[in-house]
């Protein structure tokens, strides 16, 4: 029992990462598939009749827009709850690296979508849905969990590395100074 402590108090933080992702995503698809759904099928609901919305012909712009809407409210997820512990580059650097690699996570699910329409010749709400959706959305969060971490919210120094990359003191007055401690240093 005491392999198992250990090993998840070794991947403790990248599972409450992943569980915090996954809860950001969620509210993500909440965003995108009513939109989705709307403009290409005139129903803001997953399920229900098939009808031609005003973007019936154009799913994948469509797409784009469901996404891009989606992006700005998980960029504000991920940023203040899911990676709040890592350190902050600057609110221009990270939010135009999260719409690029967003922007790539888009293009796999559009490219799910195109070949599900344009290939497949599948032009329901179902197949869109698992097309884009399913598919396309599952492989599309797999790149941006690794990327976000990777490039976009990096992850903090850790305190043995700080300690390690600050400078010792050179004299017996500086090492005074540095002293935080109730009693007097003895030397």
């Amino acid at each position: 029992m005491k392999i198992v402590t250990t090993l998840y108090r070794q991947v403790e933080h990248l599972v409450h990462e992943v569980a915090k992702f996954g809860l950001v995503g969620l509210l993500g698809m909440v965003v995108d598939l009513p939109i989705y759904n709307w403009l290409v099928f005139d129903n803001p609901l997953v399920f229900g009749a098939s009808e031609h919305g005003m973007l019936h012909d154009k799913p994948v712009t469509a797409k784009f827009i469901s996404v891009t809407v989606a992006t700005i409210a998980t960029y504000l997820g991920n940023r203040h709850w899911t990676w709040r512990h890592r350190e902050r580059t600057g609110l221009h650097r990270e939010y135009v690296l999260f719409f690029v690699l967003n922007g790539i996570g888009l293009l796999i699910a559009a490219g799910c979508l195109g070949f599900s329409r344009y290939v497949l010749d599948q032009h329901s709400w179902l197949a869109d849905n698992i097309a884009a959706n399913f598919v396309g959305l599952g492989l599309g969060t797999l790149f941006r969990f690794w990327s976000y971490r990777k490039f976009v919210f990096k992850e903090e120094l850790a305190l043995e590395d700080a300690e390690h990359q600050a400078k010792a003191p050179d004299t017996p007055e500086a090492l005074d100074a540095d002293n935080t401690g109730d009693l007097p240093a003895v030397r």
